[in-house]
């Protein structure tokens, strides 16, 4: 089969007109040739996402790459560290298995910190010590150690995390970073122990500082953190260093762009092409020792056609190891078929034994006088700011205090069937009659909700527990929920059918007074201890930079 176009060459760095000659999943040869009348599209590698948790899309693997391969993504960098909370090494052979059942390239990593903190600080489903990570470095479907979060352990030569980075880097395996605002003395510190990336960075200094210190930069635009505008100088500056990903991109988001997006804003930026492909399709496959396909001979036949090379390129067809996998113009299987793994699609692995609640479980006491601990969260930051503040009025029942956009969060323990809720105090979601409710609360993934009352904040987390997992929106007359029964992250729809359901969900939550464009996502970080400066868990409210509890 010859496949005839303006081939984009990024090794040599040139287009010429030209064909592939290929034979089976592979090319055979690139030829130069004269391609005659008419309009012809241009042959470049496919996108690789270089760090994603695919659990973020609510998608089973082969559903996402349905999804990613319409957007020109042929490859991601997949790090299965929330269902690994949920279900440990068990969940990391589901993702797995379910991942071989689709035409794309997957390499999953083996979740390094699983729980995230763990121990007094939160309860997570599953553990992944250093015992699992040197046997899950051994295997061959384990292409590195995934983001390193306890970078305090890192600092500190904890030996139970030097034994898993000494695993990865015994066994040839890169290992991923994940130090937000880490910089100078500790960053060389961190960088020194063979960790060799970083998506966290969200200031330019920070981003310089990585790389100084011989790290790669992986640049999120993701649906909640979103770190393209501050750190995009990365790629004109060091295009060798930098990487691009998404981390949590929200179905809604998903379908409608992967990271050609990220592509096109590089694009209309006016960097160079070729340092943009550099980044979004070489670097990635050299870092993470793959060979996925860069239009040579003897590649595997993995490549995109689109229609122009300016920043309103269209993806025409996709093509991964010679196979055709989305095409504009006609219409393919909607997926690859099973292969005889009937338990991906028959049973949905779960962990799930919280047991409803009632209004007397989330009541807290608090008047004029007291001192109070509040998280301010921001839509399209992961990073909160910790308000401690003396009450001249209840911020929850006195209408005249200024601060009445305060509102409850709760944290419930769903592996435990006894647990008693944690309650909290928030501002930023603006909810005026609700709550909203999910079982994605990350890295454990307990239930986390954030209402206007107690009324509405109990009917949607027993919405959660009725469901085994989901997410719901409760209003003064109407519930949407989405339920998610694979491990309470994913659910067996197709990518469209859950973003759709998904969009229903997030237009609700604007009627009920929420203005953040991912209100899910956000709330789902306010439970992460490794991220600054307050959160909040099934056991405690933390102040996150000193890593006590307040």
């Amino acid at each position: 089969m010859n496949i005839k176009g303006h081939i984009v060459d990024v090794v040599r760095r040139e287009i010429y007109d030209g064909e592939l000659v290929v034979e089976g999943e592979r090319i055979v040869e690139v030829r130069r040739c004269e391609l005659g009348d008419g309009v012809w599209s241009y042959l470049l590698p496919g996108f690789i996402d270089s760090h994603v948790h695919i659990e973020s899309s609510m998608m089973v693997p082969r559903k996402f790459a349905r999804i990613a391969a319409i957007h020109g993504t042929t490859g991601v960098i997949a790090d299965p560290h929330e269902i690994g909370n949920v279900l440990g090494v068990e969940g990391v052979d589901y993702m797995i298995r379910s991942g071989r059942e689709a035409q794309f390239n997957f390499c999953f990593g083996a979740p390094s910190c699983v729980p995230a903190v763990g121990g007094d600080i939160e309860t997570s489903g599953a553990v992944i010590g250093a015992d699992d990570i040197e046997k899950l470095m051994e295997r061959d479907d384990i292409g590195y150690l995934a983001e390193m979060m306890n970078y305090p352990g890192v600092l500190s030569g904890d030996k139970e995390v030097m034994r898993k980075i000494e695993a990865a880097r015994r066994n040839g395996k890169p290992v991923d970073g994940h130090a937000p605002g880490l910089t100078g003395r500790q960053r060389d510190m961190y960088t020194a122990t063979g960790i060799s990336t970083d998506h966290e960075c969200s200031t330019i200094e920070e981003g310089r500082s990585c790389i100084n210190a011989g790290m790669k930069v992986i640049i999120r635009e993701g649906s909640a953190a979103k770190d393209y505008e501050r750190l995009s100088p990365l790629i004109g500056e060091s295009p060798n260093m930098v990487m691009l990903c998404t981390d949590d991109c929200h179905p809604d988001d998903f379908v409608r762009g992967h990271i050609n997006s990220i592509v096109k804003r590089a694009i209309a930026d006016g960097y160079d092409l070729w340092d943009i492909l550099q980044v979004a399709c070489v670097n990635p496959q050299k870092h993470y020792n793959q060979h996925w396909g860069l239009l040579q001979a003897g590649d595997p036949a993995t490549y995109i056609m689109v229609d122009s090379l300016n920043q309103h390129f269209r993806v025409e067809s996709t093509v991964i190891r010679g196979q055709e996998v989305f095409n504009y113009n006609a219409s393919l299987p909607s997926e690859i078929s099973p292969k005889g793994d009937e338990d991906v699609y028959t049973q949905f692995p779960n962990r799930f034994m919280a047991k409803p609640i009632t209004a007397a479980d989330i009541s807290i006491d608090i008047k004029s006088g007291d001192t109070v601990h509040v998280i301010l969260a921001s839509d399209g930051s992961l990073l909160t700011q910790h308000e401690k503040i003396l009450l001249t009025g209840n911020p929850l029942t006195d209408m005249r205090y200024p601060w009445n956009e305060v509102q409850k969060i709760v944290v419930y323990n769903r592996y435990e069937p006894d647990a008693k809720p944690v309650v909290g105090l928030i501002r930023g979601f603006g909810i005026k009659c609700g709550a909203i409710a999910g079982s994605v609360a990350h890295d454990c993934h307990n239930i986390v909700a954030v209402g206007s009352s107690d009324e509405y904040l109990v009917r949607a987390i027993n919405r959660v527990v009725e469901m085994k997992g989901g997410q719901v929106v409760v209003g003064p007359d109407e519930m949407l929920d989405i339920p998610l029964p694979i491990a309470g992250l994913m659910a067996p729809m197709s990518g469209h059918e859950i973003a759709f359901r998904t969009l229903l969900l997030h237009e609700m939550v604007r009627t009920i007074g929420c203005p953040m464009k991912s209100p899910f996502i956000t709330m789902a970080f306010m439970c992460l201890p490794v991220i600054p400066e307050i959160k909040i868990t099934d056991k405690h409210l933390m102040d996150t930079k000193t890593m006590s509890v307040i």
